[in-house]
């Protein structure tokens, strides 16, 4: 009698999440909110309650959450940045077209869960969705045998999933607001400096600038001299370095100043600059919505702020990884340009 050769598959589940239905749904349930602008969401901690309640409910390991969400042209904005970086948890994204309607979402929701599916890499998928798009993954997983679990927001009233999504499911199981409610807040209503004082003169000012024809990062940074490193020999005989700075220019720039650790490092100005310039980039390459995310700061996230650092290091030519004083006065730039961007801040000197 032959043996069988057939091995008991272990446990293993993965988390799909649809982030334009959860974020909808938790942002009408919790705020009336109908736009994602209105909002504010604690996605990393989202993502660890979301994972600690699966486990909870689910035999075996996790193998990893699907982060399905949209973005115009696919450019991740600085929220979905930070969520690729999280660990275990792989970021797909659709494209957000003008109209705000995701395009691609769907496809690749169903071409991973089938994927897995097929492969025998898990058991179980949790699927935190509600259109009936999703269907077709849905059937196409349970064809190979996994066993799917249907979540969903509370609804404000009747239902927010489609009802063949439901029937199809294995299990379902619906987030109350209570669950959600700690990640999700208001978005902070900016200040409008009075009329007639000057505060209100200078963010007219602002306001007429970013109105006029955005020019590109290679227009903002044009006639900028890149920093240049003279030579040991350039350097004793003052020879000048391109862009009219000299290599005494330079030294002074990197060595006025004694930074916490009692290394010699760049100079405050210099990095108040860089820390602007940098942030004016991203404004215009980014948009200012994507730059909006960051309020109200000054933290950054880990993510964005390693992004910062190493935008400073090639303007500036060289590591400013030893000089901690230095990396933050490029932060206090950074922040000093988004605030007048938005106008918070302008009146403290009136």
């Amino acid at each position: 009698m032959a043996t069988s050769e057939f091995v008991p598959q272990p446990a293993r589940y993965a988390v799909f999440v649809d982030a334009g239905y959860l974020y909808a749904a938790s942002g009408a349930l919790l705020l009336s909110c109908g736009s994602r602008r209105e909002y504010r969401v604690a996605a990393e901690k989202l993502i660890k309650a979301l994972t600690s309640h699966a486990d909870e409910k689910l035999l075996g390991e996790l193998l990893r959450v699907y982060w399905f969400d949209a973005a115009p042209k696919k450019q991740p904005t600085v929220d979905q940045r930070v969520i690729a970086n999280l660990p275990l948890v792989k970021l797909r994204l659709g494209n957000l077209n003008a109209q705000g309607q995701q395009k691609g979402v769907d496809a690749q929701l169903r071409a991973d869960l089938e994927a897995l599916a097929r492969h025998r890499a898990i058991t179980d998928a949790v699927l935190l969705a509600g259109d009936e798009d999703m269907l077709p993954a849905v059937e196409a997983a349970q064809r190979y045998g996994i066993r799917v679990h249907l979540w969903g927001v509370e609804p404000t009233h009747g239902s927010n999933q489609a009802e063949w999504l439901v029937w199809e499911s294995d299990t379902v199981e619906v987030l109350p607001a209570d669950f959600l409610r700690p990640y999700f807040t208001k978005a902070k209503v900016l200040p409008v400096p009075a009329p007639g004082t000057a505060a209100a003169v200078r963010e007219a000012a602002d306001a007429a600038q970013r109105t006029s024809p955005v020019p590109s990062p290679s227009q903002v940074f044009a006639g900028r001299a890149p920093a240049v490193k003279p030579s040991p020999a350039a350097a004793r005989a003052g020879v000048p370095v391109p862009g009219g700075v000299t290599p005494a220019t330079v030294a002074a720039s990197m060595n006025s100043t004694a930074a916490t650790d009692g290394k010699l490092g760049p100079d405050r100005d210099h990095m108040l600059e860089i820390g602007e310039h940098v942030a004016q980039k991203w404004i215009f390459e980014r948009g200012r919505d994507n730059i909006r995310d960051l309020l109200p700061g000054p933290i950054l996230p880990p993510v964005i702020d390693k992004e910062l650092l190493i935008e400073a290091e090639k303007e500036l030519g060289g590591s400013l990884r030893p000089y901690q004083e230095a990396r933050t006065w490029l932060r206090d730039g950074f922040w000093e340009r988004v605030y007048r961007e938005f106008g918070i801040g302008i009146g403290k000197s009136d």
